[in-house]
């Protein structure tokens, strides 16, 4: 049986290697931000429904959804958005590479408020940490307005 799942692990492993292999590095830049952006929602998700009472609020588990969605924050995001990657397999809006420099300063300002949301979510004061939430929350609107379709 061991034998057995160590030949499906391997041929699974082989199958994905040439997946990726046969993509062009504009479908893994893509990929890649798709990848990026399923991280954040699934931490800002919970964290968003806990403040909002649709769940228990737990506070070991938004601090480690924060401090998650700081880590995803953290990784290089732009790597992501090769400017011939517009228009391709996602919902970027073209604008990303028209103002490129807005895009970037918008990504800044999200990496320093989720980096904050998980420095405040450790303190454990309900009321900072819903103002916090709603200041990072904030950055992805402003960002989802004027760059996703």
């Amino acid at each position: 049986m061991h034998y057995a799942k160590t030949i499906l692990a391997a041929t699974a492993l082989v199958a994905a290697t040439t997946v990726v292999a046969e993509q062009t590095p504009t479908e893994r830049a893509i990929e890649y931000r798709k990848a990026a952006m399923t991280l954040v929602g699934s931490n800002f998700k919970p964290m968003g429904a806990m403040l909002k009472g649709e769940i228990p609020y737990d506070q070991a588990a938004f601090e480690r959804h924060a401090a998650d969605l700081a880590a995803v924050a953290g990784i290089d995001m732009l790597r992501g958005f090769p400017t011939d990657s517009d228009g391709q397999g996602s919902d970027a809006k073209p604008d990303i590479w028209l103002d490129w420099a807005k895009f970037e300063q918008g990504m800044e300002t999200f990496t320093r408020e989720a980096t904050e949301l998980a420095a405040v979510a450790a303190k454990g004061d309900r009321g900072a940490i819903k103002d916090q939430f709603g200041a990072t929350a904030k950055t992805c609107k402003s960002c989802h307005d004027a760059f996703k379709e």
